[in-house]
């Protein structure tokens, strides 16, 4: 009997997350658990294969496996010497394919490690645009050697013992064979006959090196910009991983950014609001742009600059800047000014005065204690 898919056994698309698994098989092994189910085959044999999928595609090289070979990447044929759809290697060379670095003239290449590090530039270098410095330490082909692992500087080596020059070990895990990286030969599936005093014939040694990455204008916070060829050397002259630098941006004390977008609050005095008028404001280009207040501003409304934004990555194009105000109640009034706003707030009792919210919002207040008085 032909077994189902397993993402089909739980309920789940192809590209489903990790954590979507999980909750599928919680949920399904709740439903189908014979604790539940006393006496019931069915249930029972639906427990068994919802366990099943998940052991496999919650482990992420046994899903890659899955997602390339089907159910024949777990059959007994394919753990064997023979078999397994034309790979005389079985599952380990399958995942060797995958995951591995491959082969060059009969051994296997292990290529460097990637490096990951990380940088932290302010907003104004994420617009433009900015070359940096970085150091990281990593590992580089040997100089007394010449990368070769050898005292002698030739590339000459045996077949590793431990492995049989394969460049992997086997161990039983259960039901599956498992492959790791041979500890002796570090993957390659060969040692140095005369190994060198210096790098004992990895090829490689430890070492600062100062790298120059250029970030992208546009750039956002959290991006990975990949520097191939420029991670850990490989070992006895193998290709070198690649370095994987994060970027960080630092908050900025004026502009906050949404995308292309770039917002700025922007305080304004009572009077500037009420009687309006024009103001000067900073964008992020270094450049000022005039923005005009009409009177009777309110406190939270927004005006929008177009192509005043944020640099798009890749692209000449910008995105647009929103100042948004802020109508700031004065403080510390002098006689003078306190007479006047009384004055002012006097002469505006019992009229309409241009404040429709305030108004509004007190009239709702009288028709709501209105209505209580009646009620009671």
């Amino acid at each position: 009997m032909a077994k189902l898919d397993y993402y089909a056994v739980l309920a789940v698309e192809r590209n489903a997350s990790a954590e979507d698994l999980k909750k599928a098989y919680r949920k399904l092994a709740m439903q189908y658990h014979p604790d539940r189910n006393p006496g019931d085959a069915r249930a029972e044999q639906k427990f068994k294969e919802v366990n099943e999928a998940y052991d496999i595609l919650k482990d992420e090289q046994k899903r890659a496996a899955y997602d390339r070979y089907g159910h024949a990447a777990f059959e007994a044929g394919g753990m064997g010497g023979g078999g397994f759809g034309g790979f005389e290697g079985g599952l380990g060379d399958i995942f060797e394919q995958m995951f591995g670095g491959g082969r060059r003239g009969g051994e296997r290449v292990q290529t460097g490690a990637d490096i990951k590090t990380a940088v932290e530039i302010d907003l104004a270098e994420a617009f433009t645009g900015v070359k940096k410095t970085i150091r990281v330490n990593t590992r580089v082909a040997c100089d007394a050697c010449e990368g070769t692992g050898s005292a002698d500087k030739k590339p000459s080596a045996d077949a590793c013992p431990t492995c049989g020059g394969h460049g992997r070990v086997r161990a039983q895990q259960g039901f599956f064979v498992v492959e790791r990286t041979c500890p002796n030969c570090g993957g390659s599936g060969r040692v140095v006959r005369n190994a060198c005093r210096v790098c004992a014939g990895m090829g490689t040694v430890p070492r600062e090196r100062s790298l120059a990455v250029q970030i992208p204008a546009g750039v956002e916070d959290g991006t990975r910009i990949r520097l191939s060829g420029e991670g850990e050397a490989g070992v006895r002259g193998a290709p070198a991983g690649d370095l994987y630098v994060h970027v960080a941006i630092r908050p900025h004390p004026i502009f906050q950014r949404d995308g292309a977008n770039i917002f700025c609050r922007v305080p304004l005095r009572m009077t500037q609001a009420a009687l309006g008028g024009e103001i000067e404001v900073p964008a992020i280009d270094g450049t000022a742009a005039k923005v005009k207040i009409p009177a009777g501003t309110q406190s939270g409304d927004q005006f929008r600059l177009r192509g005043k934004g944020f640099s798009v990555l890749r692209s000449s194009a910008r995105g647009d800047m929103y100042i948004q105000v802020a109508v700031e109640t004065p403080q510390n009034l002098t006689k003078r000014q306190r007479e006047l706003l009384e004055a002012f707030e006097a002469e505006s009792a019992g009229h309409e005065t241009g404040s429709p919210e305030h108004e509004g919002f007190f009239a709702k207040v009288k028709d709501f204690l209105k209505g209580v008085a009646e009620g009671a």
